[in-house]
């Protein structure tokens, strides 16, 4: 769990347990979520959004607000594993 200060607000970043990273991601993830800075403000509780990684992936945020200012990471998804949804099927996302 990493402990930050936006602003004025108090920030913990935790990680759902059935995820598995190192302490390496862990910090190329908390540096992310910190570039955001007061961007974090415009999410209301109970929302998710995601940071697209080009060394992780697809990092997936859960805020809380209530009753403590949460992000936790529900997953990350490899680009690997990415795909694209068009009228003739579905591809793997190539870029």
């Amino acid at each position: 769990m990493f402990r930050f200060s936006i602003d004025d607000d108090n920030w913990m970043l935790r990680f759902s347990p059935h995820i598995q990273v190192d302490q390496e991601e862990k910090d190329v993830i908390a540096d992310s979520i910190i570039l955001m800075g007061s961007g974090l403000h415009s999410f209301s509780h109970g929302e998710s959004f995601v940071i697209m990684n080009d060394l992780l992936g697809l990092i997936v945020f859960h805020v809380e607000k209530i009753p403590s200012l949460i992000l936790t990471v529900s997953t990350i998804v490899s680009k690997d594993k990415w795909f694209l949804q068009t009228d003739s099927g579905i591809y793997p996302y190539t870029k």
